[in-house]
């Protein structure tokens, strides 16, 4: 398999990935602003630490795809 397949292959994956955790993280701000609501908060902390935990997986799997990218396209126009 040929560089650009990977990468198509691993832009798919990560894009995949990335959709999903965000969904996660919009399902933690829903059921934060339920509890914030419903005066329960001790649920809160434990939700924005989660989310800011997600923030950072997604921030590392686009800095990594955006990486790939740029060795990609080096090795393009070199060779």
């Amino acid at each position: 398999m040929n560089i650009r397949a990977q990468g198509i292959n691993l832009f798919t994956a990560l894009s995949v990935l990335i959709a999903t955790l965000v969904i996660i993280q919009l399902w933690l701000v829903a059921a934060s602003l339920d509890a914030l609501l419903s005066n329960e908060t001790k649920v809160l902390w434990p939700a924005a630490a989660a989310s800011f935990a997600l923030f950072l997986l997604n921030g590392g799997l686009v800095l990594y795809a955006l990486d790939f990218d740029k060795k990609v396209r080096h090795r393009g126009s070199s060779g």
